[in-house]
């Protein structure tokens, strides 16, 4: 195997395990925001090295953007959603009257 393809995995690879560690956090965190955090977070960087990792082994540069807007795509949609469950859930407090 060439370099380019032991590379290419390891990126795959460690983009893997953010997805892990995001899941890991969106299971064992306490409260909504900090679970927010560490799944947006982790699944961004780790979807970022997949793309990454992938475009390594695509044969032209048209695969590689496609890769790169699915990844802002992603990113853009990613950021919606966590924005929406964030704000219901601070309206949800304000109604119910837990501030914090």
């Amino acid at each position: 195997m060439a370099v380019l393809d032991w590379l290419s995995m390891a990126l795959v690879g460690a983009g893997t395990l953010f997805f892990i560690a995001g899941s890991i956090g969106l299971l064992r965190l306490p409260d909504v925001m900090t679970r927010l955090h560490a799944l947006t977070k982790a699944d961004n960087v780790g979807l970022g090295l997949i793309v990454l990792g992938l475009s390594l082994q695509t044969s032209g540069p048209m695969e590689v953007v496609r890769l790169l807007l699915v990844w802002a795509l992603a990113l853009l949609t990613s950021s919606c959603a966590c924005y929406l469950v964030a704000h219901a859930t601070l309206q949800a407090r304000r109604e119910t009257g837990h501030d914090s």
